[in-house]
């Protein structure tokens, strides 16, 4: 039954978000933590860190992650497949017809008014995660620390997640 619920939730995931990996957190921590349960808030923000740092996209590897720790490789591939499904029915049915409605002038307009609730979206992810991974001096001043250094410097992402880790193991080593 769990398998199957990790397929049906990961599914409605895939369905129901617009956007990309980040706009499907929101989405993705309501499921997880305040409807089901199945994780904690500590430790969904866990896997969704391990999930921006692994090469692939942060929904399919967030589901992965998700899938194994509730129900093990069984329930890694059916999340996968679940948060994969919607995306991968609608553009082989929808394929030929999708292309000329992308290029018509009001599609365009209308993407681009998506993209500022896409934004919300992500905020709001950064938001709630930031509230459970900011919990003392050091991890705030590690996250002002990086974040300036980003916009200061245009760092590499992967030198400055890499670099916040490292600080974590210094600061953190238990």
């Amino acid at each position: 039954m769990l398998l199957l619920s990790l397929y049906w939730t990961f599914t409605k995931i895939g369905l129901f978000t617009i956007g990309g990996g980040y706009a499907m957190i929101p989405l993705m921590e309501a499921e997880m933590i305040n409807r089901s349960g199945w994780l904690t808030a500590a430790e969904f923000l866990d896997i969704v860190a391990v999930a921006e740092m692994t090469p692939g996209p942060v929904a399919v590897n967030a589901a992965t992650f998700i899938g194994y720790r509730l129900a093990g490789v069984p329930g890694s591939l059916l999340a996968t497949l679940g948060v994969i499904t919607p995306s991968l029915v609608i553009l082989l049915l929808l394929g030929r017809f999708l292309m000329g409605v992308i290029q018509n002038p009001r599609s365009e307009r209308f993407f681009k008014g998506l993209r500022p609730a896409l934004i919300a979206l992500i905020l709001t992810a950064a938001f709630s995660l930031g509230q459970e991974a900011l919990v003392d001096l050091a991890t705030i001043l590690i996250f002002a620390g990086l974040l300036l250094l980003s916009l200061v410097r245009r760092v590499n992402p992967l030198y400055l997640i890499g670099l916040g880790a490292l600080l974590g193991l210094i600061l953190y080593p238990y």
